[in-house]
């Protein structure tokens, strides 16, 4: 794009509060060119500040100032130049700038622009009885001579990278003659949850991590952030979302737990929100969780809990934590009786799914995230179960097949979500395979050597279409065809597969007891009629379970 602009400068043109020198900062460093902001220049040519300018010397010696500076940084070499709110009025400058330069209009609404000038007092124009009216009056009589910049760019209250991108799609579209719009490559996709006053984002993307900084401060300005993650994961990822926070201007401090299940405990619990306190968060600052579904869990609980509710974001590591566990407000801890049996609904304000961490995954890692997956197209997407069955090892390779999947998979999550946010009803489908999968982690200890959740969520959505058939309510080709693909990715479809398993019926039984979706003491499973046809079956008869089990341990020890 440089070769392509030659000896041109981009220059940038709009109202106050547009955000030309911010913008124009980062798209300077994003294409390796010299940034100058003219207004900045002005100051040090003269020797005073703008509103000191226009109170010393008047408008008229400004503007006869101003058209002098940008002749000459025009002409000094190739840049990226912010220019101040009414020098694109001059025809003598518009004329310069069309010689030497691509000229982009950042085009705002006038409400986002009110809100940024009232952060600044330097606004000489703007110190009148009616700032708004007069910024409304401005922008009216400016528009017109905006527009006749070459490209015009939406100035959105937005992370400035994203205006940074399209500012870059655009002037490649102006250089190469295309005309057709076009999705910028490493774009984040959205997923909005709609919950009133809780309602959040999740975005999809490559880099999040990396621009997590801006986007967080664009989202609580002048919030600190006590980051929560793991061994594991901080070594991968802490530095670069460190570098990213402090390049933003946001203070923070890391809290780091043990990798692992075992992370999810009382003790655990106190320490982190010991350590969130004694960083000195206030009730305004945030916590950020950087991890996989432990941290989630356990940053989001703390975060329910210290100064009796903070916000936090999320930006899940895994696979399983970007298409599940992030995504709906569930946090807690374990107990010794079982699960998460102790926690807090409390939603994220941000989710940020970066999916260039996936590649660090283990494949065992990513095998376990993907029967999440899975498990959404079982609920009530037959078309998604069938193109998974179509594609799935083009989710296991990246690029757009994986992203889709996240996409499906978060916008299925949302939806259920929004319709049950407190799990009183359908929110409960979600726990499909859940209450066996529970249960075998209960007897395994939690140990992750033998088995992670994800793998245990496959073994229980097979077992939840066997035991279907076994009562009568899915078809016997249906549950085949679940567990042959469970099969295909390398997942493990029963329990007797579970490394040292020798638990018999009754200690599976009892495990389930515990669940929390034992409903005064009857067992509540999420059954199918068939794939996408999950339904909620309370009251399912111990005796038909404990027969399930006994038939399932049998078939085990004849394999």
């Amino acid at each position: 794009m440089r070769d392509a602009l030659g000896k041109r400068s981009v220059v940038l043109v709009g109202m106050m509060g547009s955000g030309k020198s911010s913008v124009g900062r980062r798209l300077a460093q994003r294409l390796g060119m010299p940034f100058a902001d003219a207004d900045v220049e002005i100051e040090s040519a003269a020797g005073m500040s703008i509103p000191e300018i226009f109170a010393q010397r008047g408008e008229p010696e400004f503007r006869l100032g101003e058209r002098r500076v940008i002749a000459r940084l025009l002409a000094e070499r190739p840049m990226i130049l912010a220019t101040g709110g009414g020098a694109f009025m001059a025809e003598e400058t518009r004329a310069r700038i069309k010689e030497s330069g691509l000229s982009i209009w950042l085009e705002a609404e006038p409400d986002v622009l009110m809100r940024r000038v009232r952060k600044r007092a330097n606004r000489p124009l703007l110190r009148t009885p009616d700032p708004e009216g007069t910024l409304r009056r401005l922008l009216a009589e400016r528009s017109p001579v905006y527009a006749l910049a070459d490209l015009t760019v939406q100035s959105r209250d937005v992370p400035h990278e994203v205006v940074v991108e399209e500012i870059i799609m655009a002037i490649d579209r102006f250089l190469t003659g295309n005309t057709e719009p076009a999705e910028p490559a490493g774009m984040a996709e959205t997923v909005h949850v709609p919950l009133g006053e809780r309602a959040y984002d999740i975005l999809i993307g490559p880099g999040l991590i990396a621009s997590a900084g801006e986007r967080i401060a664009a989202l609580r300005p002048g919030a600190a952030c006590a980051i929560v993650t793991d061994e594991n994961v901080a070594k991968l990822h802490l530095p670069t979302l460190e570098a990213s926070l402090a390049a933003a201007g946001i203070r923070s401090a890391a809290v780091v737990v043990p990798a692992g299940e075992s992370s999810k405990s009382y003790a655990e619990f106190a320490r982190v929100c010991d350590a969130v306190i004694g960083a000195k968060m206030e009730r305004g600052d945030l916590v950020v969780a950087l991890g996989g579904g432990v941290v989630g869990d356990l940053a989001g609980f703390a975060a329910a809990s210290v100064r009796r509710g903070m916000e936090f974001v999320q930006i899940p590591t895994s696979l399983l934590a970007q298409v599940d566990s992030s995504v709906g407000g569930k946090t807690g801890i374990n107990s010794r009786h079982g699960k998460n049996l102790v926690g807090a609904f409390h939603q994220p304000s941000l989710v940020l799914a970066d999916t260039d961490v996936l590649d660090t995954l283990s494949t065992r890692e990513f095998r376990a995230g993907y029967a999440e997956v899975a498990k959404y197209g079982l609920i009530a997407d037959h078309d998604f179960w069938e193109w998974l069955e179509g594609n799935h090892r083009a989710v296991f390779e990246g690029g757009e097949a994986r992203a889709r999947a996240i996409r499906i998979s978060c916008e299925a999550k949302a939806a259920v979500v929004v319709r049950d946010e407190k799990e009183e009803g359908d929110r409960a489908l979600l726990n499909l395979g859940h209450t066996f999968a529970h249960a075998y982690e209960r007897i395994v200890g939690y140990d992750g050597t033998r088995l992670v959740h994800g793998e245990a969520v496959a073994i229980g959505l097979c077992d939840v279409f066997r035991f279907s058939v076994q009562l009568g309510r899915c078809s016997g080709q249906d549950a085949l065809r679940v567990e042959r693909h469970i099969e295909a990715v390398g997942l493990p479809t029963r329990m007797t597969q579970i490394p040292g398993w020798n638990a018999d019926s009754a200690a599976v039984l009892d495990a389930m007891a515990q669940d929390k979706k034992v409903k005064r003491g009857a067992l509540t499973f999420i059954l199918a009629d068939g794939i996408g046809k999950s339904f909620i079956a309370r009251g399912v008869a111990v005796e038909d379970v404990r027969s399930y089990l006994d038939g399932e341990r049998t078939r085990g020890t004849d394999l």
